[in-house]
């Protein structure tokens, strides 16, 4: 599986990196003896065009993103639907709002985890409404 991930020129104090695939490609032939397969993850699971998968198909689903992150990059950064959410801060990095809190916490952490915690809860109070509504449309017949 190959995952993109460089550095440019500014990004940091360190040396420019760029992703090279034919480098890349060297690399995984020498080591494990067989080239990479850049599109297999799309060509096997699918995601050529996720929004369109997950408006069909995913609902509930929150797509949490620290953009300090490099991997955010292949994430999902814009709400796809209205149950199908992206929640973004440029400080977060890898699962960083799922760790457990601390006195020592910043305030856009806190934001980030009241934020998702406040989609659940009405994601859950929705469900309920509509189970509710089920039940009295059966009592009813």
């Amino acid at each position: 599986m190959v995952m993109p991930i460089g550095r440019g020129e500014n990004d940091t104090m360190f040396q420019a990196a760029p992703f090279d695939l034919h480098q890349f490609t060297e690399e995984c032939t020498s080591s494990y003896g067989v080239p990479p397969r850049p599109h297999w993850i799309t060509t096997y699971y699918g995601g050529h065009d996720i929004k369109s998968s997950l408006n069909r198909f995913g609902s509930n689903i929150i797509f949490s993103n620290g953009l300090r992150d490099p991997f955010s990059s292949g994430g999902v950064l814009q709400d796809l639907s209205k149950s199908v959410l992206a929640i973004t801060t440029s400080n977060g990095s890898h699962c960083l709002d799922i760790l457990p809190s601390q006195n020592t916490d910043p305030d856009w952490l806190i934001m980030q985890r009241k934020k998702e915690v406040h989609v659940i809860q009405r994601w859950i109070e929705n469900y309920h409404k509509d189970i509710s509504s089920r039940y009295q449309q059966l009592e009813q017949v």
